[in-house]
């Protein structure tokens, strides 16, 4: 199996470190970048494209246009904890490790897992929908896989719940320091704008890359903090700038 027909996630930027504080340990962020590494090293590098031939998730198994290894109900899942490359699991844990931990700590670790779970079911059906609708039965029988579906639902709610943080990214080779939601707003306006110019092209598509999933999981980030917040069952950055995002 080509490597390069496998869709992944890239995010295109990458984040060094931003400024919020948080309050308690990260247990769930923790243990789910442990998870993905344990996958990566114990599961798929022994035997790297099997391993990804099995586990990953198949759009074309949602309308029974082939038959894939696992039921489509399970794949979703398990394709979330599966990578292609060192690189392709080292940028996602890095965009965990620094978004994931401030989303725990503002939701709570059970919610945030939850939530995070979600993401990357309604980030994965993004992406189907769309590749089922506009794209080629040989795209429909390319495999899913990656974490940044679910990452991109935190990101967004990261957008939301700290606007105003303050995330050192490098661009390039350049570090440099930015608001949280122009970083964030920067990097979904890029998955947006490949998205679309995938789907009009078949040498695009993302160079393989699930930039649908991206979209989705980042929206149903937003939508989802929104409606927390506006509950009352999330604090705002407002509420909570004092204790946990200093200038």
């Amino acid at each position: 199996m080509p490597r390069d027909r496998r869709r992944h996630d890239s995010h295109g930027m990458l984040p060094l470190t931003d400024n919020v504080k948080t309050t308690r340990f990260p247990f769930v962020t923790v243990g789910l970048i442990a998870a993905n590494f344990a996958v990566w090293l114990f599961y798929e590098l022994p035997h790297l494209n099997s391993s990804i031939y099995h586990a990953s998730f198949y759009p074309c198994s949602v309308n029974g246009s082939c038959h894939a290894p696992e039921p489509w109900g399970i794949s979703w899942f398990t394709a979330m904890f599966m990578h292609g490359s060192w690189d392709h699991i080292l940028g996602n844990m890095l965009f965990l490790a620094i978004f994931g931990k401030n989303v725990e700590d503002a939701f709570g670790s059970l919610r945030f897992l939850l939530f995070y779970i979600a993401g990357g079911f309604v980030a994965m059906m993004t992406q189907t929908a769309l590749t089922l609708l506009a794209g080629t039965p040989a795209d429909a029988r390319v495999p899913n896989l990656g974490a940044s579906g679910a990452i991109a639902a935190v990101l967004g709610a990261f957008f939301v719940l700290y606007p105003d943080a303050k995330v050192t990214g490098l661009f390039g080779i350049l570090p440099m320091r930015f608001a949280a939601w122009f970083f964030l707003g920067a990097w979904f306006l890029y998955q947006l704008f490949e998205a679309n110019f995938g789907m009009f092209s078949a040498s695009a598509n993302g160079g393989g890359v699930a930039f649908f999933a991206h979209v989705g999981g980042f929206i149903f980030g937003i939508l989802v903090t929104l409606a927390l917040v506006n509950s009352g069952r999330v604090g705002s950055d407002i509420e909570m700038s004092g204790l946990r995002a200093p200038a």
